[in-house]
């Protein structure tokens, strides 16, 4: 399976945060056997899924799995849980005995919540017991329903807590909001002056919430965007409406972004 050209979501079980979370954590996921069993045929598969500078926990209620990050192939144990940045992409080997526990933040919600950094986490696996105490890791392997589980990772977060009060956080969050809500289209120089800002301003926070420069985020965020809304309508696709010139500016961010033609998809 392949995020954005296929609905990779069928197969599992999503919760939305609580409102006080809710900017910083983008949801909560379990995989679901009845609905693998329904869309997956045969005995593994895999998921693909391109970059999005969103840490994600992937808690292990199953079986042993392989993930690969960029070229690096990893084999996590069936007692591991791990933490990635997904800043490149990421391929998850999956088994029909798998069972998967996620919790994807938004770029800087890790900070927001925990304190911790993103910026740190590039192209690693980090063994998830450094960030989440063992004993509640434990508990939430318990044989609980998945609310339970939520309730039980939700009351930590909000346990640790504070609203930050970090100017570059809360600007980061404000320059992607506006970027999202002016048509994809506004270069650094457009939105630092949407913004009462510098350029230069712009890049260093990026740089320092989310580990990359705005004209790299705002390129993989319009891409994705955009390439979501022609898998959705292809007939319907105005490629103006998401800032591109043409069609084949848009197609060669395609290629640039997943690696892979349109033409392979349809």
């Amino acid at each position: 399976m392949v995020e954005i050209f296929e609905n990779i979501r069928k197969i599992y079980t999503f919760k939305q945060p609580c409102a006080e979370l809710a900017g910083h954590i983008e949801f909560f996921s379990e995989s679901s056997f009845e609905a693998t069993r329904q869309h997956i045929t045969g005995e593994s598969f895999s998921v693909k899924m391109f970059p999005s500078w969103t840490p994600t926990f992937y808690i292990n209620l199953g079986e042993p799995y392989y993930i690969t990050l960029g070229n690096t192939r990893y084999f996590i144990r069936a007692d591991e849980d791990i933490l990635i940045l997904r800043n490149c992409t990421v391929e998850r080997y999956n088994s029909p005995a798998d069972n998967i526990l996620t919790v994807k933040f938004f770029p800087g919600g890790l900070e927001a919540v925990l304190g911790i950094k993103q910026t740190a986490l590039q192209d690693k696996v980090i063994n998830l017991s450094k960030i989440l105490p063992v004993q509640l890791l434990q508990q939430i392997k318990q044989p609980l329903a998945f609310e339970e589980r939520i309730a039980l990772l939700q009351n930590y977060f909000l346990a640790r807590y504070r609203k930050p009060d970090d100017y570059y956080l809360k600007f980061v969050n404000d320059a992607i909001d506006t970027y999202a809500g002016t048509g994809l289209q506004f270069k650094n120089a457009e939105l630092a002056e949407k913004l009462f800002t510098t350029s230069k301003t712009i890049n260093r926070y990026f740089n320092q919430v989310i580990g990359t420069s705005p004209k790299n985020y705002f390129s993989i965020m319009r891409t994705r965007t955009a390439l979501t809304g022609y898998v959705n309508r292809s007939a319907a696709f105005i490629p103006f409406e998401y800032g591109y010139y043409d069609m084949s500016h848009f197609y060669k961010d395609v290629v640039k972004f997943t690696g892979q033609r349109l033409v392979e998809h349809v």
